[in-house]
């Protein structure tokens, strides 16, 4: 079986992330929306990824974002699935759903549909939340010009650099 492609830049940057956290025996998870676990992919193609993911959530659905990782559905309603507070809610739920000292969540709109005015297409949300502290992290980046995978991997890129200690 061949090893899964995945673009050197990712790759680098996950075998970081996997050195740089079992140094400090730090673990990870993360909670995918639009990339759809290709972050976890990239960390579990490095060896030695099991000293640090502790687990993947995959939640495209926004059902799925309320029953895998308890974001309340007033938050979907109100802000969206592709917002701060929705991210926010996510990588807090990875955290209370896991062993993990640090969870990255990602949402966002790859298209080639799905934008509005107000979210274009290339509008990723993410957040970062660490165990014992109340505050995540957020950030909101557009990918102008990318296609679907084009925003799926810039996408894979910054939540494993918001997982580098």
């Amino acid at each position: 079986m061949s090893e899964f492609l995945l673009p050197d830049e990712i790759t680098t940057l996950a075998r970081r992330v996997v050195e740089e956290n079992a140094a400090l025996g730090r673990t990870v998870a993360v909670a995918e929306s639009c990339t759809g676990g290709l972050v976890a992919a990239a960390i579990t193609e490095i060896p030695g990824s099991s000293k640090v993911l502790d687990r993947g959530f995959v939640t495209y659905s926004n059902e799925a974002k309320q029953q895998s990782l308890g974001v309340p559905s007033d938050i979907i309603d109100a802000f969206g699935a592709v917002s701060v507070a929705c991210v926010f809610a996510m990588a807090r739920g990875a955290l209370e759903r896991s062993d993990a000292d640090v969870a990255v969540a990602i949402s966002g709109i790859a298209g080639p549909e799905g934008g509005t005015a107000q979210k274009p297409v290339g509008t990723v949300v993410f957040a970062r939340a660490i165990r014992g502290n109340d505050t995540p992290d957020a950030e909101s980046q557009f990918y102008e010009g990318q296609d679907r995978g084009g925003v799926r991997l810039q996408a894979t890129l910054c939540a494993l650099e918001l997982l580098l200690p």
